[in-house]
């Protein structure tokens, strides 16, 4: 009779236990749901219902857009566990999970009102200009699908544009005639081209014989003017002219002396 009560009471706590794990599993059972398809394909500057006094996107940096996303359809529907959603930020898709503190993009999960349990608002910062492709989640419910709320779109920051090239050939001004193509003061006559002095008379070509030339003798060279190349040459000139003078007297005297016999 022990062994039959102790069967007995092991089978009702079995029981008992199997309850409470069914009443419980629906509260941890995670099923997926799909964004409202009509909310895919949308920018925050685009969509129909933005809304930047909600005080969710007060810290929202101005080159940001906000999204809020929000799951409908009461207690039944369970609250947000994760979001899963796909931008095309213009230069290829980035996939973004809320919430998630080791991206660059805020995010938080908010509850319904005063009920901490569901977990209903979801809230996620983007550069500004990205477009929402797709967006899937993961609830506590049985949620058929969640919606894109309303948004609050940022300004992209301006794109400065690039400098425009200026032109390499641009025709150049026509030159007007430099000073080198102006007569030069070298074009007149230059002093160098003037009668200079060693052209003029010099005093050994004046009608006055030179000190050295002179009778006098007050003699010597000193104080004498130096022989220019006209006076040499004739100093030169009447040496020759004595020289041959005297070679002629000599050829007449041996002639005179010469004694012809018959």
């Amino acid at each position: 009779m022990a062994y039959r009560r102790r069967v007995a009471r092991a089978a009702v706590s079995t029981i008992a236990a199997t309850a409470c794990l069914a009443l419980a599993a629906p509260a941890w059972a995670s099923s997926p749901v799909q964004i409202n398809p009509d909310h895919r394909d949308e920018t925050a500057g685009g969509f129909s219902t933005q809304d930047c006094a909600d005080p969710r996107f007060e810290g929202r940096p101005a080159d940001h857009d906000g999204w809020h996303f929000v799951l409908p359809g009461g207690k039944a529907a369970g609250g947000f566990e994760t979001l899963t959603l796909t931008f095309d930020t213009g230069a290829g898709e980035v996939t973004v999970t809320v919430p998630d503190a080791g991206d660059p993009y805020p995010d938080a999960l908010y509850p319904a009102g005063k009920n901490e349990d569901r977990l209903i608002h979801a809230y996620l910062f983007t550069p500004a200009g990205w477009t929402l492709r797709d967006g899937s989640a993961a609830v506590s419910g049985d949620a058929d699908t969640f919606n894109l709320s309303h948004t609050c779109a940022g300004t992209a920051p301006s794109q400065s544009p690039s400098p425009t090239p200026s032109p390499t050939t641009s025709e150049s001004p026509q030159p007007s005639p430099s000073p080198s193509e102006s007569v030069s003061p070298s074009g007149s006559a230059s002093p160098s081209e003037s009668t200079s002095p060693s052209e003029s008379g010099s005093p050994s070509e004046s009608g006055t014989g030179s000190p050295s030339e002179s009778g006098g003798s007050g003699g010597g060279g000193e104080g004498g003017l130096p022989l220019t190349g006209v006076a040499t040459t004739s100093i030169a000139l009447g040496g020759l002219a004595l020289i041959g003078g005297g070679a002629l007297l000599m050829l007449r005297r041996r002639r005179d002396n010469v004694t012809f016999t018959s």
